[in-house]
């Protein structure tokens, strides 16, 4: 049975602003309720959820943790009653409402998940939010099919990376666009089919021209604003669009009419909020899909950066310049 000590170093955001604003601190080391794991952490994923936030705009849902950080790896602490498959020394990884940004953080015991076979820490913490994410998005809510073709909206991100590997892998054409030469060729290098550099100009007739006009079935989307009329416009019949983010604004005046003369269905979510419940079943199908890939090595998260956990502030600027390719970790 581990003793758990009384306090712990946490990154805390001391009030919303820039990157500087995150500060370490001292916290009491959180307690295990009814089926609750409290997972010593060794890494944890940064995720764009953790810039809103920091900035003021992402508030956490009730009950979460003030801290930041939505993805750990590290070992099983300690466990609360009724916790049966998890015991202290494990190796896990786990998705979290928040407060990853720490030493010691506490999960709900379903969406904890064994470390994949093959991967060390630094990578596992790089697998929950993303993977998590693109499942239940690509998958799940835009039900994307073997023999496919996908368009994913900023490719090089660690949502756009990891989305690209599992619908490789799940025998989808992949599209992406990414906002240089090098973001497209690091999307190739990762199985991507064509890769478009938006930069250099419009995405929407570079992607009616690889689809000769047929458009793709599912486009997957974060940065929302003037996208969300082109992926109607550029979308298949009977096309799936799902949203995650909306990097470009939220808001926009758009005609409709493609939605029904395409059959189009626009859905979207957002991961943090849902139910314990909801989070277990999408850990669930991901260990009996993906796992068995991640443990294979025909999945890999790709790491672009890490930096210790009292240097937070500077993960987030690099985020912030959006220059990364893949995921940046922070090392507890």
């Amino acid at each position: 049975m581990s003793v758990l000590p009384e306090t712990m170093t946490a990154v805390a955001i001391s009030r919303p602003g820039g990157p500087e604003v995150l500060v370490p601190e001292t916290r009491p080391v959180p307690r295990p309720g009814t089926g609750e794991v409290v997972i010593r952490v060794v890494a944890a994923g940064v995720n764009r959820p953790d810039v809103f936030q920091r900035a003021g705009s992402y508030p956490p849902p009730k009950g979460a943790s003030d801290l930041p950080g939505l993805e750990v790896a590290g070992e099983v602490a300690a466990i609360g009653a009724a916790v049966t498959r998890w015991k202290v020394g494990d190796k896990v990884c786990a998705l979290t409402p928040g407060g990853g940004y720490a030493e010691y953080v506490l999960v709900d015991a379903g969406s904890v998940l064994p470390v994949p076979a093959g991967l060390d820490m630094v990578h596992a913490a790089a697998v929950p939010e993303t993977f998590f994410t693109v499942w239940h998005n690509l998958f799940q809510r835009g039900r994307l099919a073997e023999g496919e073709t996908v368009l994913i909206h900023g490719g090089s991100s660690g949502i756009g990376t990891t989305a690209i590997m599992l619908a490789k892998a799940f025998g989808a054409r992949v599209i992406v666009t990414a906002g240089s030469p090098e973001k497209c060729e690091a999307c190739r290098a990762l199985g991507a089919d064509i890769a478009i550099d938006y930069r250099a100009g419009d995405w929407l007739p570079a992607v009616k021209e690889a689809t000769q006009g047929k458009g793709p079935n599912v486009i997957l989307d974060m940065v929302g604003g003037s996208y969300i009329a082109k992926n109607y416009e550029v979308a298949a019949l009977d096309g799936r669009i799902v949203s995650i983010a909306f990097l470009e604004g939220a808001k926009v005046e758009i005609d409709f009419t493609r939605l029904m003369t395409k059959r189009l269905v626009h859905t979207g979510s957002t991961l943090r909020p849902q139910s314990t419940a909801a989070k277990a079943a999408i850990a669930a199908a991901l260990e009996e899909k993906v796992w068995p890939l991640l443990s294979a090595g025909r999945c890999r998260p790709l790491i672009h950066a890490t930096f210790p956990l009292a240097e937070a502030a500077g993960a987030h600027a690099l985020m912030e310049s959006s220059s990364h390719i893949g995921k940046i970790v922070l090392t507890v």
